[in-house]
């Protein structure tokens, strides 16, 4: 019997394409798993209404992470016309299914690594070793929305909040709010997260990336919850910056920042942005990491027009692999790993498009397998 059980989700689009790919690296590696397929993107939401069918959830139950390719999301009209005739009309809603398996697995640390590997072509400056760490199940991805306005839901925020006065003039039917639920909870885990996370690997700063001076009270949260986490780590600094100042600074001087650590939204957006520093999404791998439970993932998204095509980088989830396989516990498989994959980028001889080359997904698979 194999050592692991690994929920296998290719999902849609290019996602086959790098988890094939992914497939002949971890096999080359002798990683001693038993892959489970599990059902989920955009096929099952057209197909079944549920592009997370609940057969999938159960799979992930039975497992000991995932791993997974990438997925389809279309807006809520398009998504409902994309439904079988049978389905259309019935009341369903498009939810992403990687918002709920964060949230149904309480996934709370989205763990996103951005490191210049010398020889990428597309590094924006050698050196770059910037980890952002993204509260993953609150903040504006909470779900909680509104449209139109309902009579009573304008009622309380009226009557707790006189500034809503202003929308009076607007009919329900123009207004929709999503709230932005960040919890003194959530706030302190990731921020510990970040903390521990810096103290291991002796990195000497973590960031708090947040707009507390006009968002008060949920950026307000973070920014006092990390003042006082920050305490228990003396040898650490904290530094504080708004996000707007971040994406600035981020582009003027990314050697000069570690850890980052943020709320649900501005990790999503910082992390794209550190990302692209060091050759883009391409490049970009990601965990969603609780305390039984972990998918990982390459945070680019399922690039339709290139499917089957076999010509996308196929690194970002070779390094979500990496992560995989430090989560449970085989550190000298991921360290082989990761070293495989920056021997293969330092020699330039196999790259993908995005990289100015030719070569297919399989091809550098094979380079990567090769050096293991």
């Amino acid at each position: 019997m194999a050592k692991y059980k690994i929920a296998w989700l290719p999902g849609d689009g290019i996602g086959v394409d790098v988890m094939d790919a992914a497939k002949i690296v971890l096999d080359k590696l002798h990683f001693d798993a038993e892959y489970i397929h599990g059902d989920i993107g955009w096929e099952f939401w057209s197909k079944e209404g549920n592009p997370l069918p609940d057969r999938t959830v159960t799979l992930l139950k039975n497992t000991d992470c995932a791993l997974f390719g990438a997925i389809t999301s279309l807006p809520k009209q398009e998504a409902e016309a994309a439904l079988v005739p049978a389905l259309q009309g019935k009341g369903l809603v498009y939810a992403s299914p990687i918002v709920r398996m964060r949230q149904e697995f309480d996934l709370r640390t989205n763990l996103r690594p951005c490191k210049a590997y010398p020889g990428n072509p597309l590094n924006y400056k050698e050196g770059i070793d910037i980890v952002v760490f993204r509260e993953n199940t609150e903040d504006l991805y909470s779900g909680v929305e509104f449209f139109p306005l309902p009579d009573e839901v304008r009622s309380v925020i009226t009557k707790h909040n006189k500034k809503m006065a202003r929308f009076d003039k607007h009919p329900a039917d123009e207004i929709a709010i999503s709230l932005r639920i960040n919890t003194k909870t959530g706030c302190r885990n990731i921020i510990t997260d970040a903390f521990e996370f810096a103290k291991k690997t002796g990195r000497k700063s973590v960031t708090v990336v947040e707009k507390p001076n006009v968002i008060r009270e949920t950026s307000g949260l973070m920014v006092r919850t990390a003042r006082e986490v920050a305490k228990k780590y003396p040898d650490i600094q904290l530094w504080e910056t708004n996000i707007d100042a971040m994406c600035m600074w981020l582009v003027k001087n990314p050697n000069d920042y570690s850890v980052l650590v943020t709320s649900n939204m501005f990790g999503d957006i910082i992390s794209d942005l550190a990302a692209q520093l060091v050759g883009g999404l391409g490049f970009a791998s990601s965990g969603n990491i609780g305390d039984n439970y972990a998918v990982f993932e390459p945070t680019h998204g399922s690039a339709p027009k290139y499917a089957g095509q076999n010509k996308v980088n196929p690194i970002a989830t070779f390094l979500s692999a990496v992560l995989m396989l430090d989560w449970l516990g085989e550190t000298s498989m991921a360290t082989r790993l990761e070293n495989a994959i920056a021997a293969v980028i330092k020699e330039g001889k196999v790259r993908t498009y995005d990289m100015g080359g030719k070569s297919t997904t399989t091809d550098v698979a094979n380079a990567v397998a090769s050096k293991l």
